[in-house]
């Protein structure tokens, strides 16, 4: 058996080799793409680099550093509150926390969905499914990003022109798709702000670009999913009907996606008492001397696990 080319692809059908990567859950669509080019996978034991090789899953045998790939399976889909004080990478040179020690003890191989920076909070999605993944984020896809950033003072009105206007960057101009003043803190503001792209620091960079001074960054909601009801450091499953509107709003299933949550609605940050960000499930325990209980099977559902709720309502 050989893989089919990209040329042979109308006659042979198939799918494309870093897309079945992807829906194996071995990596996002761009990772696959460099895992291929790095002639780290193979299809019936012949080493593939071109990214345009269709395989059948049924038919071809796929390994990535010789171990076999198995096809798709029920996918894995949890929300968690990032509080500040994490990375959101698998792992970090540096030995900072990250956000994935708050899932420990979750079945499968999960992933985070884009970036939240390191003294920010809120949602992360971690899943397995690398095509919705790569479609939440690329901007093509047209995934808006929600943040609730707190500024010092009260901002004028021609700093919030400019941020919808669009300003330059070092890494090229950018804009807000919404920008709009969303509640007053004391002596602060909370502005919420929409962009279309997950550059480095950009809703940072877009403020500072405009002379106002981020005193916090919130991420309500991600993908129309919000963190109501988590507390810092606190994760749940998705259900299925969150799982089948997101999917939606990237095109990978057709139908109408739910409404993105109101502006209104959004869940405010939760309240900072000044000690840093919450312990991990397994070092909390060792702290303590107990076990850590083992989270259900990963499923779309509706059960919150790993912490009370109830916290994501407060702001400071």
């Amino acid at each position: 058996m050989a893989a089919r080319d990209q040329r042979g692809a109308g006659d042979g059908g198939g799918v494309r080799l870093q897309k079945f990567l992807a829906s194996a859950g071995i990596a996002s669509r761009r990772k696959a793409e460099e895992l291929i080019a790095a002639g780290r996978v193979a299809v019936n034991q012949r080493k593939v680099v071109e990214l345009g090789t269709r395989v059948d899953p049924g038919r071809d045998l796929v390994t990535v550093d010789g171990k076999l790939v198995a096809g798709p399976e029920r996918r894995s889909y949890f929300l968690l509150y990032k509080p500040s004080g994490c990375v959101t990478t698998v792992s970090d040179p540096e030995g900072r926390p990250t956000a994935l020690a708050y899932l420990r003890g979750v079945p499968g191989r999960l992933f985070p969905v884009g970036r939240l920076d390191y003294d920010a909070e809120g949602a992360v999605l971690f899943t397995d499914d690398g095509e919705l993944a790569n479609r939440l984020a690329h901007p093509r896809y047209g995934h808006r990003r929600v943040y609730l950033v707190k500024v010092k003072g009260e901002p004028g009105a021609e700093a919030l022109a400019r941020l919808r206007a669009g300003v330059r960057l070092e890494d090229g101009p950018a804009q807000a798709l919404e920008v709009e003043l969303h509640e007053h803190a004391e002596r602060n503001v909370w502005v919420r702000i929409v962009v279309g792209e997950g550059r480095y620091h950009l809703v940072k960079r877009l403020c500072e670009a405009v002379g106002l001074q981020v005193q916090r960054l919130f991420r309500p909601e991600f993908g129309g999913v919000t963190v109501d009801r988590l507390r810092p450091g606190a994760f749940r499953a998705l259900t299925a009907a969150e799982v089948r509107s997101m999917r939606q709003r990237v095109g990978l299933e057709s139908g109408t996606p739910e409404p993105p949550p109101a502006a209104a609605a959004l869940p405010r940050a939760a309240r900072r008492h000044g000690h840093g960000p919450p312990e991990p499930p397994a070092a909390a325990a060792a702290a303590s001397g107990t076990r850590t209980p083992r989270p259900p099977a990963a499923r779309p559902s509706g059960r919150r696990t790993g912490g009370r709720s109830g916290g994501g309502r407060a702001r400071r």
